[in-house]
């Protein structure tokens, strides 16, 4: 029941009460007012019947003063009062008026019948002292008789007044105790108005509003200090507490809500700032090894949990081979084909996993269960890499969709990374590399020099050096066409670069001219591999339209750091060793001798 129904029952409880008590009020004053009403009659009756008996005590003194003295002045005197007395019907109708009971008036009609008779007693002795008899007139008055007839008139009007007393007497009793009962009704009356009045206060203000109001209060002072702990109290009653505490519940409920979304903004926030600064290396990457370390230390950290790896695509074997893994990841294999994983085909995230059912993934291999998230290193529908994860056993729902976010992110930014280091390194490769015979240029082999002769003189290992250059080159161009020359010239490339693969490195620096720089290779290792290109050029047999070009041969002159000087002179000392084989007839190998170096110095 609501505080306000309670009030209003309570106030109209009140109100009937006080209302009672008034009513009581009212009949107490009323039966006052009787009393005083009945003792107010006895004295207005007891005064009449005073006046009745002094009317006629002073009748009798005025006849027998007449009948001593024979002074009419007593004889006026009773005349005149005796014409102001009413006859005994008014007298009686007086009495009646003023109160009077049958019974009251019965003994008062005797008093008066006694009265009368003393008139005429009166009368006769007045008449006789008329006439001069006054013997008879005093015999009269002063006889026996008359004061026996005087006394039973007294008589009678004591009656009256005994019954007027007797009843007198009873009304004002009664009225005293309708009086003194109305007035304990009255008092009880106020006495249970309070009483409700009391107990309605102490329900409502304690029982229903103080101590409610006291718990809510320090559920709110708790609240208000951010603490969404605090439990609001369950007030079941249907009233404005229980509103309140439900009003208070919803607060909490909001409260908990905006704490909950101002966490996922600021996990947000970090995790925007995480992604910013990996942004922001991945920027700063030199290198495809360098982007492989930041993703390395930075996934584990975005993707709090998961452990994974990074697919980087080799174009020249058509293979997404593994860059690096975190966190020790149980599945998928360490290389794979583009097709044996459906992000890679569809260009999309891929859960083999999950709500929804889907196909998994061949790289996958047998017997995983655990959950899985590939998602696709892709730019411009070209797809360079691939981030594969995995979900550890106690992620959430909330948890897993916030996470794929974030790893979409992870890798629109590592691709994009990607994209532009390899852009990068084709742009770097473009301007290092010899567009006709593939070789590495002029400018590439001045760094390469630079790097391994530095190499060299601090690990004090040998570097070998060759010159190399094809032997009457302006015949092929002024007999064949520039075009066979060409074709002579990416035809030498190839034995170059086929004899060196990862022992060393060959360059074309201008023309017919080439070398070769061999880190690591001593004086009759490097004339190993100098015979073994002279033996594989000498074989080729180059055509140009369908008519053959040759034969090929070449010259070379070969320099070994330290056995022909220092390591910054080393290439002049190789050209000096290549200008006497071409002079000593070419098609031939000619080392270098120290005063070679010697000339190279000077």
């Amino acid at each position: 029941m609501r505080l306000s129904t309670i009030t209003n029952w309570a106030y109209g409880a009140t109100v009937a009460l006080t209302l009672a008590s008034g009513a009581t009020m009212l009949m107490a004053s009323s039966a006052e007012q009787a009393e005083r009403a009945a003792v107010q009659q006895r004295a207005t009756l007891d005064q009449m019947t005073s006046a009745l008996l002094e009317d006629s005590y002073r009748q009798t003194e005025q006849a027998r003063a007449y009948a001593i003295t024979g002074d009419p002045t007593h004889l006026i005197a009773y005349r005149r009062d005796k014409a102001a007395l009413r006859s005994v019907e008014q007298r009686i109708a007086n009495f009646k008026d003023a109160g009077a009971t049958p019974g009251e008036l019965s003994a008062l009609q005797q008093a008066l019948h006694w009265v009368d008779g003393l008139t005429e007693e009166q009368e006769a002795a007045l008449s006789a002292a008329q006439a001069g008899n006054g013997d008879t007139a005093r015999a009269i008055l002063f006889g026996n008789e008359y004061g026996r007839e005087l006394d039973n008139a007294a008589a009678q009007v004591a009656k009256f007044q005994y019954i007027l007393d007797q009843r007198t007497e009873a009304a004002v009793s009664r009225a005293t105790d309708a009086a003194r009962e109305w007035r304990r009704m009255s008092e009880f009356m106020l006495g249970a108005t309070a009483l409700l009045f009391l107990c309605v206060l102490y329900f409502i203000l304690k029982q229903r509003i103080l101590r409610p109001v006291v718990r809510l209060s320090d559920v709110v002072t708790r609240l208000a200090a951010h603490d969404f702990e605090a439990i609001p109290p369950d007030f079941p009653q249907v009233d404005e507490i229980g509103d309140m505490a439900q009003a208070i519940r919803i607060f909490r409920e909001n409260g908990l809500e905006r704490q909950r979304l101002e966490q996922e903004r600021d996990a947000d926030r970090i995790m925007r700032d995480l992604l910013s600064r990996m942004t922001q290396r991945l920027q700063g990457c030199d290198s495809t090894s360098d982007l492989v370390e930041v993703v390395r230390r930075f996934a584990p950290e975005i993707a709090t949990g998961f452990a994974g790896r990074l697919y980087i695509h080799d174009a020249r074997r058509n293979a997404m081979r593994q860059a690096c893994e975190w966190l020790s990841p149980a599945a998928s294999a360490l290389e794979f084909s583009p097709g044996a994983c459906w992000a890679l085909r569809r260009g999309q995230l891929h859960k083999p996993s999950g709500e929804m059912i889907d196909i998994p993934c061949e790289h996958l291999g047998e017997g995983m269960t655990r959950p899985t998230i590939c998602v696709p290193l892709s730019v411009q529908g070209e797809s360079i890499g691939l981030l594969y994860f995995e979900e550890p056993a106690s992620v959430l729902p909330a948890q897993r969709e916030r996470a794929e976010k974030y790893l979409e992110m992870l890798a629109e930014n590592i691709g994009l990374a990607l994209a532009n280091l390899r852009l990068r390194d084709a742009l770097r490769e473009m301007a290092m590399v010899d567009a006709l015979t593939g070789l590495s240029n002029r400018r590439r082999f001045d760094t390469a020099l630079a790097d391994e002769t530095m190499r060299a003189e601090r690990n004090k290992s040998p570097l070998a050096c060759l010159m190399v250059d094809i032997d009457h080159f302006k015949r092929f161009n002024d007999s064949h066409g520039h075009d066979a020359g060409d074709a002579v010239l990416r035809a030498v490339g190839g034995v170059l670069n086929d004899a060196l693969r990862e022992d060393g490195y060959a360059f074309r620096l201008g023309g017919e001219e080439f070398v070769l720089l061999m880190p690591g290779f001593n004086l009759e290792q490097a004339m190993a591999r100098a015979r073994q290109v002279q033996e594989h050029i000498r074989k080729l047999r180059v055509e140009h339209r369908r008519q053959e070009v040759g034969p090929v041969t070449a010259s070379f002159g070969l320099a070994v750091f330290p056995d022909h000087g220092r390591a910054e002179t080393l290439v002049q000392t190789a050209d000096a060793a290549l200008l006497r084989a071409k002079a000593q007839g070419r098609d031939q190998i000619v080392v270098a001798a120290v005063r070679d170096g010697a000339s190279a110095l000077a």
